[in-house]
């Protein structure tokens, strides 16, 4: 399902159903890159906000382990909300798009598989400055 704030994707993850528990896998080509970092938000207090920037290459695919939470994406243009509460589901978010994470709810687990390793230089933190990168 694509949508218009520049492709931002929702992707259903395999989900192995088993009486003693689910698994689902990220694996094979269900993303578009080499995984490089994994890391995940938690204890995220109520009504705190996380996100807020923008990547200029990175790709990044959010999942909620454990709990809810909303994704705004931003094209410069349009703006789209995403809730996320399904493990086995998560929002792929192509570069040069901004975001932003919050509503958490008690308890909640978002990980992030990124295409790339940490780099300061890749980030665009000001909105405006992400505007004008867009014109």
């Amino acid at each position: 399902m694509k949508t218009k704030t520049n492709n931002a994707t929702i992707i259903s993850l395999p989900k192995i159903e088993d009486p003693r528990g689910n698994l689902s896998v990220i694996e094979g080509n269900i993303l578009p890159y080499d995984v490089k970092r994994v890391y995940y938000l938690y204890d995220v207090p109520s009504g705190a906000e996380r996100g807020g920037h923008s990547h200029i290459d990175q790709q990044e695919f959010l999942i909620a382990l454990s709990g809810s939470f909303e994704v705004t994406v931003n094209n410069g243009e349009d703006e789209e909300l995403f809730m996320l509460n399904r493990p086995n589901q998560g929002l792929l978010i192509p570069r040069g798009l901004w975001r932003e994470l919050k509503n958490f709810s008690s308890g909640a687990v978002c990980l992030v598989v990124a295409s790339d390793v940490f780099k300061e230089e890749d980030y665009i933190r000001d909105f405006n400055t992400f505007l004008e990168s867009k014109k």
